[in-house]
């Protein structure tokens, strides 16, 4: 029954629940075994409470029994990523910097609306240290690894949510993505993963990172993530930027099909990504089978050229403010790439930084009358699939930053637009390949319509690992 369990959907969870067919406890005994059968070869968890699951499972078993579920989640195994507050477990954020003393009597609002309703925490998920970086190792926890292949990344910088996913641990998690690290493990490993528009779900702490730091569901269908967007999107006052609520559901949103849409699509960014043959193939048949549906596609590139020097720019300072106030001895411990980083940011001036700003408000402009033609763009999610496990850049690729086999994700950080990962496909070493959708700000329920469409039609979702 464990095989079973973990292969479900969160909403084939609850409806088994509500059938009296098994219950959260099964559910979350399923999970905790796939955890035991999957750690420590793919390194996906920093903290596993099982004892606290199962509590919280029987609880929920119990409102099951008496007809009165809490909310729209109750009794679903979920999992964190180590960046966010999680009451009663530390976040340690993949750093030997961080103490892990300490009360920890808060959860972050995404973390806390789960709790409300309902949902079954099961463990917390490894990060690079901080969130820096688009593969996931630290200093701390070490390297997490592919479920397709352990000798290759899972992506990061939520790359522990997205192999937890995967294998089962789970169907639901909570990611963060500055740069696109929602959508790399994602598309790494599989699975579904949503950048909604900044602010759609609010963030508290707020990021070093600033407005570039979303939070987002990591989930294997776009109809799950509808469901976790209905349960964490919506205003905290702990976030002074978070959006009001959203008109209407998520769920119910995510019908109505991709017929009379108006669909961009930019293999290379116009010529300027070099994607390889297999991500490039595997997309082109998602798309055209999209075409199938019923939507206006064609070829267009937005019109833009690489910004990665802006966002740079912010990011690097950004880990520079995040890493202000460590002492030399603090900074020793520190991953040395993040460290590299950090004396980089250290040294821009405001000026510098205000430059960027200028360079990302000209991008959302020329993005914004882009989706005055186009409803949605679609592109690979990454020019690549995954590579070996522990490095940040390919072997040989003569690339010395995660940025510079990302082109497709942090752009769309720049403009705080809704953008998505679905898995279309594998390459011939069977590791998946992922096609991003991306809308105009606020439209993320036009991105989780369209990815709800290509797997409905069976264009979406790949073989588990």
């Amino acid at each position: 029954m464990t095989a079973e369990l973990t292969g479900l959907t969160a909403q084939d969870l609850l409806d088994g629940y509500r059938k009296g067919e098994f219950s959260p406890v099964d559910a979350t005994r399923a999970v905790l075994t796939r955890i035991e059968e999957t750690e420590p070869a793919l390194n996906a968890f920093v903290r596993v409470d099982a004892e606290s699951a199962l509590a919280a499972a029987r609880e929920s078993a119990d409102r099951w029994r008496r007809g009165e579920p809490r909310g729209l989640v109750d009794g679903v195994p979920v999992t964190v990523k180590d960046i966010l507050l999680q009451r009663g477990a530390p976040t340690l954020k993949g750093s030997k910097t961080t103490r892990a003393t300490g009360s920890w009597e808060e959860d972050a609002p995404s973390v806390a609306r789960l709790r409300e309703h309902g949902a079954v925490f099961v463990g917390k998920t490894t990060t690079p240290e901080f969130g820096w970086k688009g593969v996931t190792d630290s200093p701390l926890s070490g390297v997490t690894r592919n479920p397709y292949d352990t000798e290759r990344t899972a992506g990061g910088s939520s790359g522990g949510s997205a192999a937890a996913v995967a294998v089962g641990a789970g169907p639901l998690s909570l990611g963060t993505d500055g740069g696109g690290s929602v959508r790399i493990p994602a598309a790494f490993c599989g699975i579904f993963g949503l950048k909604p528009t900044y602010g759609r779900v609010p963030l508290y702490p707020a990021s070093a990172f600033g407005t570039l730091a979303h939070v987002g569901p990591m989930t294997r269908t776009a109809s799950d993530a509808a469901l976790l967007m209905d349960v964490i999107a919506g205003p905290d006052p702990r976030d002074w930027s978070a959006l009001a609520p959203a008109g209407g559901g998520f769920r119910e949103g995510i019908r109505g099909g991709v017929r009379g849409l108006r669909v961009a699509f930019s293999p290379s960014l116009g010529g300027q990504v070099a994607v390889r043959a297999p991500v490039a193939a595997a997309v082109r048949s998602a798309v055209e089978r999209l075409a199938g549906l019923g939507a206006y596609v064609e070829e267009a590139d937005p019109d833009f050229t690489d910004p990665v020097e802006a966002f740079h720019t912010l990011w690097f300072s950004g880990a520079a403010r995040v890493t202000q106030r460590l002492s030399p001895a603090q900074r020793a411990l520190l991953d040395p790439g993040l460290r590299d980083i950090c004396a980089q940011g250290a040294r821009m001036s405001a000026l510098d930084y205000l430059a960027a700003v200028d360079v990302r408000m000209e991008l959302g402009r020329r993005m914004g009358v882009f989706h005055s033609t186009y409803d949605v763009l679609v592109t690979p999610s990454l020019p690549v699939t995954a590579f070996e496990a522990g490095v940040e850049v390919p072997a040989r690729s003569g690339l010395r930053r995660w940025t510079g086999w990302t082109p497709f994700t942090y752009p769309f950080n720049l403009t705080q637009q809704p953008a998505a990962t679905v898995p279309v496909g594998v390459d011939g070493d069977g590791l998946p390949v992922g096609l991003q959708v991306v809308g105009a700000r606020h439209q993320d329920g036009l991105v989780l319509r369209v990815a709800h469409a290509l797997y409905e039609a069976g264009i979406a979702g790949i073989g588990a690992p």
